[in-house]
């Protein structure tokens, strides 16, 4: 069988290239124009979860390096739920925080993210520490390209929050069920990946169908 290289069926030189240059090229171009929206959305979300409106963890890029993701923080702390799973209805969300996950406001702090390499468009989400260490084999080729925004297994489980809500132990499903089927859709993206697929994974975000 031989050691298997996680470079294997990944993307080429030219495709990397290609990849970053679009994301650098539109996250700067996005950042100069949605630059009032990030702070107007900030100075609320600070307002409604009174704390920084900003909500940064650490999270597992490209060749395992931990980086800081950014975005809007649309929950308050609760001593009752110390899950990194969120649910639909998770009484964390407050109502604001609620508006900004529907319209994807708060992401847009992750144009930072793409600006300065830590991040790509499309790609796997990011992991919080614990997820991407069990990835083996031919699973650690997620590890060669920069998490996304969005992508493939983010739009095909769109619905995560309610389907975990659905569930008598939703961090059981999540570990045995979805992860492992993300992990297996975003395996198939990198290795057939096409310019054309970020431009349609990217409309059907913005589209949010």
């Amino acid at each position: 069988m031989g050691i298997f290289n996680p470079m294997d069926g990944g993307l080429t030189s030219a495709q990397r290239f290609l990849k970053r240059t679009f994301d650098a090229s539109v996250a700067l171009v996005g950042l100069v124009f949605t630059f009032w929206l990030i702070v107007l959305t900030w100075l609320l979300a600070t307002l409604d979860t009174r704390s920084n409106g900003f909500f940064t963890q650490k999270r597992v890029g490209k060749d395992g390096r931990l980086f800081t993701v950014v975005k809007l923080k649309t929950m308050r702390p609760s001593r009752a739920h110390k899950t990194t799973i969120t649910q639909s209805g998770d009484p964390r969300i407050t109502p604001l925080g609620r508006f900004f996950r529907k319209t994807k406001l708060d992401e847009l702090p992750q144009l930072w993210n793409v600006l300065v390499g830590d991040m790509s468009f499309v790609g796997p989400r990011p992991d919080v520490p614990g997820y991407a260490d069990r990835l083996e084999g031919e699973q650690r080729l997620l590890l060669t390209v920069r998490p996304g925004i969005t992508g493939p297994a983010t739009l095909a489980y769109r619905d995560e929050e309610a389907i975990l809500a659905a569930q008598p132990d939703p961090e059981r499903y999540n570990d045995e069920v979805i992860y492992p089927d993300k992990v297996r859709i975003n395996l198939e993206y990198i290795r057939n990946w096409r310019f054309r697929d970020d431009l349609y994974y990217i409309w059907k975000t913005v589209k949010g169908d």
